[in-house]
Formats: C-alpha cells, sequence, structure tokens
C-alpha cells in the first residue's frame, strides 16, 4: 500500500501534464459554462421536446381531416354534435352511460 502511494503522489506531482489534463476534464466537466450536467439535462429535454412535437404533429393531422369532415358533411357534424357535445333533437332521449 505503502508504495502504490508513494507511486500515486510521484505520478501526480511529477507529471505535471496529467495533473494539468486532470484539473482541465474536471473544471470542464462540472464548472464551465456548457458543463456535461447542463448537456446531458439539455439532450433529454430535446428528446422530450421532440417526442411532444410528435405527438402534436400527429394531433394537427387528425383535426384537420376532422375540421374538413365537419366543413363537407351535414352528417358527420351532427355526429359529431351528438357524441361530443350531447345534443338531441327534441323527440329524443340521451342516456350517458360512464364506465368506472
Amino acid at each position: 500500500m505503502e508504495t502504490f502511494k508513494r507511486i500515486w503522489s510521484a505520478v501526480i506531482v511529477k507529471n505535471k501534464f496529467l495533473l494539468a489534463l486532470t484539473l482541465f476534464v474536471v473544471w470542464v466537466a462540472i464548472f464551465d459554462r456548457y458543463n456535461l450536467v447542463d448537456r446531458i439535462t439539455a439532450i433529454q429535454e430535446i428528446k422530450s421536446l421532440e417526442s411532444d412535437k410528435e405527438y402534436y404533429t400527429i394531433k394537427i393531422e387528425e383535426d384537420s381531416v376532422a375540421l374538413e369532415n365537419l366543413t363537407q358533411d351535414p352528417q358527420y357534424l351532427e355526429r359529431f354534435a351528438r357524441e361530443k357535445y350531447l345534443m338531441k333533437k327534441d323527440n329524443e332521449d340521451v342516456f350517458v352511460i360512464v364506465k368506472e
């Protein structure tokens, strides 16, 4: 154990390039403006935003198709109003079944 300590201290103290490189890596990894922790967080946020972008792109396509159907097909408009807003004709009764 003593020889390991002696060799380790000799390598660190005598090899100034290794010491400078070690300090540089620590500085860049922890203290720099663009440190590793911030970069990893940014990469995770980018992945999250890309998945949100995919979701909203699909949702926009679905809503565009629904809007086109609503403006062109009166039967679809009636069906949409009945399903989404529970609208009914005067001589009808509507029963809403809620699944638990």
